[in-house]
């Protein structure tokens, strides 16, 4: 490893790094990765990564200290640190001696690969940076061409974000819309049919659903649901039916359901041919 500059916390890249992710921050294309597993992801997908701090003394075991030396790099900046530094940087207990700051890949709309029996998730106004992870991750398990954020209450680049969905968030292509109108026109426009996941009297049980070739899934709030110019744009309302005494599921688990319900009939279809 070539010999790095040694910075503390009053040096301008500390500083910018624990103002990422703060109310004043406006550049929520960037996250903030820690430790040894993040930062096999980041290597994994060949992320950009714009600053990378190393501090060897912190690093104990033999794969985090090879690792620090390939990721110091590819690094845009590298730099060294004390496990003082370290220590007010992290929340990690163990950091593996790795902190860096990466750039979201930026999607354009008009430009998203969409295969022939497309599918696609719409998190409506979710506010659990784990829930949203978490939809990533599943979206990326399903084969799912794209996420569509409407009425985002939270980022994409949240810590929490990356960590439940396993740095998939670096690789899922996420697209951001205003209004819900904007977005229901994007999926017209490109054949998909809405289906929105609800809980209201008379919604369609999921099974028993026409679902469209293109096939898109609306999934709202944790604690209101989906935003009512939604229902304007809706193909139909499909539910899970529920067999106890909760009246809905985790949002997180209700997209899994639905998604592996469309992989099961893409699969059904692919055997009948």
């Amino acid at each position: 490893m070539r010999a790095l500059q040694q910075i503390g916390l009053r040096h301008p890249r500390i500083r910018q790094i624990r103002h990422i992710g703060g109310s004043g921050h406006h550049d929520h294309r960037l996250l903030v990765a820690e430790g040894l597993w993040a930062h096999e992801v980041l290597v994994g997908l060949d992320a950009a990564i714009e600053i990378f701090l190393w501090c060897p003394e912190a690093a104990q075991r033999a794969e985090a200290r090879a690792l620090g030396v390939r990721v110091a790099a590819r690094a845009k900046c590298a730099y060294r640190i004390s496990p003082a530094v370290l220590g007010r940087l992290c929340e990690r207990e163990r950091p593996d001696g790795m902190i860096s700051v990466v750039r979201l890949p930026t999607w354009d709309a008009s430009r998203i690969d969409l295969s022939a029996d497309g599918l696609v998730l719409v998190a409506d106004a979710i506010e659990i940076p784990g829930n949203l992870g978490t939809l990533v991750r599943t979206l990326d398990a399903c084969g799912g061409d794209c996420l569509i954020m409407t009425n985002g209450r939270t980022q994409p680049s949240h810590p929490k974000v990356f960590r439940a969905s396993r740095g998939m968030n670096l690789r899922v292509p996420v697209i951001e819309f205003a209004e819900p109108a904007d977005a229901a026109r994007w999926l017209r426009k490109r054949g998909f049919g809405i289906f929105l996941a609800t809980v209201r009297p008379g919604a369609t049980p999921y099974l028993q659903a026409r679902y469209e070739r293109r096939t898109a899934f609306v999934v709202g709030n944790e604690r209101t649901g989906i935003a009512q110019p939604w229902f304007e744009h809706a193909s139909d309302e499909i539910t899970i039916p529920m067999r106890g005494r909760a009246d809905s599921l985790n949002v997180a688990v209700s997209a899994s359901i639905l998604m592996y319900e469309i992989c099961a009939r893409r699969e059904n279809r692919r055997t009948a041919r």
